[in-house]
């Protein structure tokens, strides 16, 4: 996932020259919300990590010339450009895996192999063949004009927010999600360059690996991929700055709309109990992951049928109403709150460093 959302950002970036100077930041991350939110606590009577999902999770951040490193209180990753490999460590078990980018190509080149036999397997059309499934993609950036200061930094806000239906046409069967961020973005933080300079070299790199995998034909079988892979570099393009504070949600829509920003509607207290999903939300919410994790791959996993039920009625529908907001967030599966602050242009040595005793493990195979 993070290894995705670097790609993403490095659209963002534009070119610059290469500093190769040290820099480091906090970053907070934490579950603040949404159906599964709810799911998570109660499971966490059995379970001493659901018990924690809600809790926030503070890592750094450090750069030093083509290496990237992220340390968080379990697991530390360390990117590193010139060796092309990313190391992941797992301080509680005392190990670690290196993972090289050519391996990285393997396992998704397995994984697509995978996914061609199972369809061939369920009687769906050979992947020579066009796909029966129409992507429906719509993404916008809406720069509101509101600021706030974020840690001390001035910070104006802007609102990304992506809708995806898919329709398989032999079957009539359509799955629908939606993604809106709302990013709090500050115009210029002193270093944060050699940041964007990282990303865009990484993603480049990933792109080198990405392209042998998923080709435009591949892209082309499903209708509107990649028309709203265009889209996206053209909305994001209108984001300006850094974004210092960011409120992600995940989740279900109806008829092409898209989830409100957490500005517009305010989730409830993550301790107001919110109720267990039905059984038709929980297939709901699986027809969403299902589409999510399956592009480009196969659009196998649909939930329901060319009407889907609208979503439940939004038990919070009286307090958006009292506060001036109509639009329901009933189908928020997740939001996350993600928040920068504590920019140095020092970094700390060891944090490109395998601790010493610990064991390396093989990274296991996508076979």
């Amino acid at each position: 996932m993070k290894i995705l959302a670097a790609v993403a950002l490095g659209v963002l970036v534009v070119h610059s020259a290469s500093l190769h100077a040290d820099f480091s930041y906090s970053e907070t991350t934490q579950v603040t919300g949404g159906s599964m939110l709810g799911m998570m606590k109660m499971a966490g009577a059995f379970n001493k990590q659901a018990r924690q999902i809600g809790e926030p999770v503070v890592s750094t951040v450090s750069i030093q010339g083509n290496r990237m490193s992220h340390v968080s209180p379990d697991r530390t990753q360390i990117i590193d450009l010139d060796a092309e490999t990313i190391t992941d460590i797992d301080t509680l078990k005392h190990q670690y895996t290196v993972t090289t980018f050519a391996q990285m190509k393997q396992q998704m080149e397995a994984a697509m192999e995978r996914a061609k036999a199972q369809q061939q397997k369920s009687g769906a059309a050979s992947g020579d063949q066009p796909s029966t499934t129409d992507v429906k993609f719509q993404i916008h950036v809406k720069n509101t004009g509101q600021s706030k200061d974020v840690s001390g930094l001035s910070a104006d806000e802007s609102i990304l927010t992506m809708t995806m239906d898919a329709t398989d046409k032999s079957s009539g069967q359509t799955g629908s999600m939606a993604i809106t961020n709302d990013m709090w973005l500050a115009k210029e933080i002193p270093g944060y360059d050699e940041v964007k300079e990282f990303y865009r070299k990484f993603a480049l790199k990933m792109g080198t690996v990405f392209s042998s995998v998923i080709s435009p034909a591949m892209l082309a079988q499903y209708r509107g991929a990649g028309q709203g892979m265009a889209d996206m570099a053209e909305e994001m393009s209108k984001l300006k700055g850094t974004p210092v504070l960011q409120v992600m949600r995940m989740g279900m829509t109806t008829d092409g709309k898209p989830l409100p920003a957490a500005s517009e509607a305010p989730l409830p207290p993550s301790d107001a109990n919110p109720p267990m999903p039905s059984a038709g939300e929980v297939a709901q919410q699986s027809a969403s992951s299902a589409i999510a994790s399956s592009l480009p791959f196969g659009l196998g996993g649909f939930g329901h049928k060319k009407k889907a039920d609208p979503p439940p009625a939004d038990a919070n529908a009286n307090a958006n109403a009292a506060t001036g907001s109509a639009q329901p967030t009933s189908g928020v599966l997740m939001e996350t709150n993600t928040q920068i602050t504590s920019f140095s242009r020092t970094v700390n040595e060891a944090n490109f460093v395998i601790p010493a005793g610990f064991k390396q493990v093989q990274v296991k195979s996508a076979n």
